[in-house]
C-alpha cells in the first residue's frame, strides 16, 4: 500500500511538471520549424545563475530575489505573419481550456495583450502573457513560484516587451 501511495504520488508530481506550460509546449511543437517565428527558452539552471551575481543596488538586489524563485521562461513570437489575430484568438480559447484566470488585458488600436496565470495551493505557478496584432503575435510563459508583488521588478529586470505592462497591476493595488 505504501508503495502504491508513493507511485501515486510520483505519478501525480510529473504530470504536474509536464502540464505546466503546454500551452506555450503546444505552440513550440507547432511552430517550432516555422522560420516566421523566433523561439526563446530559458532553463531554471539560467536563472540559479541570476542569483549567484552580486548585487551593485537594491534594485539589483530585488531583481535578483525576485528572479530566484523561477524555474523557467519560454517565448515564441513573430511581428511578420498574416494570421495574428487569428493565432491570438486561438491562442487565448487555448489558455481558457487549460484553466487560467484572466490577471489583466491592455487594448488599443494596435494590438491586444492579455495576462492570464495558474495558481495551485494559493501561490502563482505561472504567467502567461498573449499578444496579438495585425501581424504580431507573442506567447510568452514565466514559470516557477511567482510572486505578483516583485512582478513589476522582474519584469524591469528581464527587459522583455510587453511585460513593462506588468507594473500596472501594482499600480491598481
Amino acid at each position: 500500500m505504501k508503495k502504491l501511495f508513493v507511485t501515486i504520488t510520483i505519478l501525480m508530481a510529473s504530470l504536474a511538471t509536464y502540464a505546466q506550460g503546454t500551452v506555450v509546449n503546444k505552440y513550440f511543437n507547432q511552430l517550432g520549424d516555422d522560420e516566421k517565428f523566433t523561439k526563446v527558452s530559458i532553463s531554471s539552471k539560467m536563472f540559479s545563475l541570476f542569483t549567484e551575481l552580486e548585487a551593485g543596488s537594491e534594485a539589483e538586489e530585488e531583481f535578483l530575489k525576485a528572479v530566484s524563485k523561477l524555474k523557467g521562461l519560454k517565448i515564441i513570437a513573430s511581428d511578420s505573419i498574416g494570421n495574428a489575430a487569428k493565432m491570438y484568438a486561438q491562442a487565448l480559447k487555448d489558455v481558457d481550456a487549460a484553466g487560467y484566470d484572466e490577471l489583466m488585458s491592455v487594448q488599443d488600436a494596435e494590438e491586444n495583450m492579455r495576462f492570464s496565470i495558474k495558481e495551485s495551493g494559493g501561490k502563482i505557478e505561472e504567467l502567461l502573457m498573449v499578444v496579438g496584432g495585425k501581424k504580431r503575435f507573442v506567447l510568452l510563459s514565466l514559470y516557477g513560484e511567482i510572486d505578483l508583488k516583485n512582478i513589476s521588478k522582474i519584469a524591469k529586470g528581464m527587459n522583455v516587451g510587453g511585460l513593462e505592462n506588468l507594473s500596472k497591476i501594482n499600480e491598481g493595488n
